[in-house]
């Protein structure tokens, strides 16, 4: 059910979806019907709801297995009520280990037994190449020497983080065939990347070899102890132990989380009080984080320390397991809610001073299209003595440079920078501002809130643009007549008064307002269909973003472009008077038609779609490249995948599900399946082993979310 208005953030966060919408969904899919009651068969589940890879030469235990995991009552059916379950399972605060029981407890009774734990086992690629030995005193010990014992689901979540660790000690004893307690190098690097592979980021394997070196305590460096192996693996293992120890340390000295580093001294006097950590394993952390310093130019290297983004680059998938998701993205929203007024006040003017300078990048850049617009709409349908008329806007184009030059494109240039930068900040910062009040916990805004806040930030800009739009289009008009006197902008401003600046102000509110509305929830969602697998917008992809979100919303804007210029601008001898919004487009429609309405459209496009084009690019750029912390919401999409910093909103959008019927939890069934093996290593293989497809070896080792058909970004290379 949804949460109640009292539920606490991290409900919030992980809710249940309705009933209703989940029974919605599920009829999309239940296709079949057994004695009144719909239901779906496993496979479809897999394939059709989950988008499970079809084809004729998936490898059939895998598919049993994967059938049996969404099947909870192993009865072949999906009704409504498993449904429901299941998506209560993907929300459970232990689903990764409930998720792998449900692999193991192949006949649902609620308990494994040795055939079920040596079935799977058996299954993965893992057994294939390295056979688990099934007469180790390890079963004898869990199941019984005679393999009687039936494991409670509880039991096995210690037993299976157990036999990770048998499994690598058994493989290293195989290796270690003359009995000595050494391996060689070659043979450590093959163990951690063919059983440890879900917990070895990118970078510790490929500074492997020179982490040994640096911190191997044996006189060989081809040469891995025992211990060594196993503080290694307890290393990896305990990642986020290591940082609750830099936490501690972080807190006892009153640190800001993100710029404190810590020495190896002050982190091996705390870990004392952490008594599964050893100097050993601080030893390696060190020599690890050492050599991504090295690597960055940024970075000190004439000494051991490490900071908070280390964290991030050891600890593989870490990062990216439904739990983690869930907590950081609750972090980040507690951050956001209790944001200091100070703070608050220092982030929109921040974002204000930046939006003005996108401002000035993008009007300057359109000016002429500007310019071209406004003589267009201004031209009546019937022309009086001296006055020029265009056929469209290239031929204004072509006349203005002729008889005006080409500053001439730029008239009134000056008194639209000034006005300009106030006006795009003041849309940027409340728009910005409005969107980070209405941004739910979960870190998802509803459209209507975008619109909300896109009409916000239109209604806002008004007071500044309406007197810079009616002095700027007397100028542009002023070189229509040659004969007529061209006014600069402080005779304008004088000769209106500070009433007369806003005249036609009802018609600026009808244009920004739904322009805006427009505007802003376009921009995002085409910004997000841009981005990259990674949920990355690169330069290129911001700038396309803000030029197609521009074309329906200045279009669409165009008719209250019309009255506000006919309003706007002084009438000549002859020509129509208004007197306000309603009799303007009553005058403008009986003596014109309904096409004047929607004069200069093509040119207001033209000239609003790469402005904002250019403005939200310099915009966006900026807070990159300046990345000034002000313990608010970070803009998405602003950091890659593989950068040092990234948020838990843009971790969210690279793992969690975009399919709409993907609803409640399971939006997080694709972080929860990778989670399977990102934990406990249980991986199969995709194909049948006797006829691979030449593209895809039968060796390879797919995670258990791409066997379910969800493409996951590749951290580290595949092996």
């Amino acid at each position: 059910m949804p949460p109640k208005a009292t539920s606490s953030l991290s409900e919030r966060v992980s809710s249940s979806a309705d009933r209703d919408e989940l029974l919605a969904v599920f009829n999309r899919y239940a296709h079949h019907e057994r004695l009144g009651e719909r239901y779906m068969t496993p496979h479809e589940f897999l394939q059709d709801y989950l988008g499970y890879l079809k084809g004729d030469n998936i490898d059939p235990t895998t598919l049993d297995i994967l059938s049996a995991l969404v099947d909870l009552n192993k009865d072949q059916r999906i009704t409504i009520t498993e449904f429901v379950n299941f998506e209560s399972l993907l929300l459970a605060p232990d689903s990764l280990y409930r998720l792998a029981f449900q692999l193991f407890d192949r006949q649902g009774q609620g308990f494994i037994t040795f055939d079920d734990f040596r079935y799977i086992i058996s299954a993965t690629k893992q057994f294939k190449e390295f056979p688990f030995d099934f007469n180790s005193e390890f079963v004898s010990t869990h199941f019984g020497a005679k393999r009687q014992r039936q494991v409670t689901y509880k039991e096995f979540t210690q037993i299976l983080l157990d036999f990770i660790d048998e499994q690598t000690i058994q493989t290293f004893r195989k290796f270690d065939k003359a009995n000595v307690g050494y391996i060689s190098l070659k043979n450590f690097e093959t163990i951690l990347k063919e059983l440890r592979q879900y917990q070895l980021s990118e970078s510790i394997s490929i500074h492997l070899n020179d982490v040994v070196k640096l911190s191997n305590p044996t006189t060989s460096t081809n040469q891995i102890s025992y211990p060594y192996f196993i503080a290694f693996l307890q290393l990896l293992s305990n990642i986020e132990s290591m940082r609750k120890i830099y936490l501690a340390i972080c807190e006892k000295k009153a640190l800001a989380y993100r710029s404190a580093t810590i020495t190896k001294e002050e982190f091996l006097t705390e870990a004392q009080h952490f008594p599964r950590t050893t100097p050993l394993q601080i030893d390696i952390l060190f020599a690890i984080t050492h050599l991504l310093h090295k690597t960055n130019p940024a970075h000190e290297n004439d000494r051991h320390y490490i900071e908070s983004n280390d964290f991030d680059l050891i600890s593989a998938h870490e990062h990216l397991l439904p739990y983690r998701l869930r907590t950081e993205i609750v972090d980040e929203c507690y951050k956001v809610e209790h944001q200091s007024i100070l703070l608050k006040v220092l982030e929109s003017g921040y974002r204000f001073a930046l939006g003005s300078i996108a401002g000035a990048v993008g009007a300057t850049a359109v000016y002429p299209i500007d310019l071209v617009k406004t003589r267009m709409q201004n031209q009546r349908s019937t022309s009086i003595v001296g006055e020029r008329l265009y056929r469209n806007s290239i031929d204004c184009f072509k006349k203005v440079v002729r008889y005006e030059g080409v500053f001439g494109l730029y008239r009134g240039l000056i008194p639209q920078l000034v006005g300009v930068a106030p006006e795009k900040a003041i849309k940027l910062t409340v728009n910005d501002f409005i969107r980070d009040r209405l941004t739910l916990a979960d870190g998802t805004i509803p459209l209507w809130a975008e619109i909300v806040a896109g009409g916000c930030a239109g209604a806002s800009q008004v007071a500044f643009t309406n007197p810079l739009e009616i002095v700027k289009i007397r100028l542009q008009v002023a070189g229509e007549l040659q004969s007529a006197h061209r006014p600069v902008a402080s005779e304008v401003v004088r000769e209106l008064g500070l009433r007369g600046l806003y005249k036609g102000a009802r018609a600026c509110f009808l244009r920004d307002i739904p322009f805006s509305a427009i505007y802003f929830p376009a921009y995002a969602h085409t910004k997000k269909r841009f981005a990259d697998e990674h949920g990355y917008n690169d330069p290129k992809s911001l700038f396309i973003s803000g030029l197609l979100a521009g074309i329906p919303a200045a279009g669409l804007c165009t008719p209250a472009d019309v009255v506000k210029t006919r309003l706007q601008v002084q009438a000549r001898k002859g020509q129509t008077k208004y007197d306000g919004l309603v009799d303007a487009f009553k005058k403008i429609y009986v003596e014109e038609g309904w096409k004047a309405l929607w004069k200069g459209a093509g040119a207001r496009m033209f000239r609003s779609s790469p402005q904002f084009g250019f403005t939200l690019l310099t915009y966006e750029l900026l807070q990159r490249a300046l990345n000034v912390d002000f313990q608010g919401r970070k803009l998405e999409g602003s950091k890659h995948l593989d950068q040092q910093q990234y948020s838990p909103k843009s971790r969210a959008s690279i793992i969690l599900s975009r399919n709409p019927d993907h609803v409640g939890g399971f939006h997080l069934a694709q972080a929860t399946f990778e989670g399977i093996e990102t934990r406990f290593g249980l991986a199969f293989p995709k194909y049948k082993s006797s006829s691979s497809p030449s593209n895809e070896p039968p060796s390879s080792l797919p995670p258990l979310s791409t066997l379910i058909g969800v493409p996951v970004p590749k951290l580290s290379s595949p092996h």
